[in-house]
């Protein structure tokens, strides 16, 4: 996942905006890491370049 491209993303539950952590990256690509919605809390994990937010 390109880092450009979090701001595109919203929280699906609550549509508030996300905050980035990252763990793992490479060449501007982040690998690990995870989404915490600044609005209601939830956190999305990002595993191998994708995030889970189901």
């Amino acid at each position: 996942m390109k880092k450009e491209h979090i701001d595109l993303l919203i929280c699906p539950y609550c549509h508030g905006k996300l905050e980035l952590t990252i763990t793992k990256e490479k060449n501007d690509e982040i690998i690990e890491g995870s989404l915490k919605c600044k609005n209601c809390g939830k956190e999305y994990e990002i595993k191998e370049g994708i995030p889970k937010m189901l």
